[in-house]
């Protein structure tokens, strides 16, 4: 996956297509991200503990990497990651303008 926690990213399909968010939970393994305000979900939850709230809450779902698209922070458009090897460590690079991520 050439995407990281804390990167911005769009949504290219599904029904939050074009939706812009930052990525809360990353997992390489099932190819899944959450995306922050993107894929939600209501949600019935029971109070567990004495004083806690109840009731219908909404929280995001997973979905597949494949589907966002990080956002360039210099150009702000959606690009495919590049690598570049310099020196000794590789860094991400943005395909359309070139600049580092």
């Amino acid at each position: 996956m050439n995407i990281k926690k804390d990167d911005k990213v769009v949504v290219l399909s599904g029904k939050d297509k074009g939706k812009q968010g930052k990525i809360l939970v990353s997992d390489p393994k099932a190819a899944k991200v959450i995306v922050e305000g993107v894929n939600v979900a209501t949600k019935h939850q029971k109070p567990r503990k004495q004083g806690e709230e109840g009731g219908i809450i909404k929280v995001e779902t997973p979905i597949y990497a494949s589907k966002v698209q990080l956002v360039c922070p210099k150009c702000g458009k959606a690009t495919r990651v590049g690598h570049k090897v310099e020196g000794d460590k590789k860094v991400r690079v943005c395909k359309k303008c070139g600049a580092e991520i």
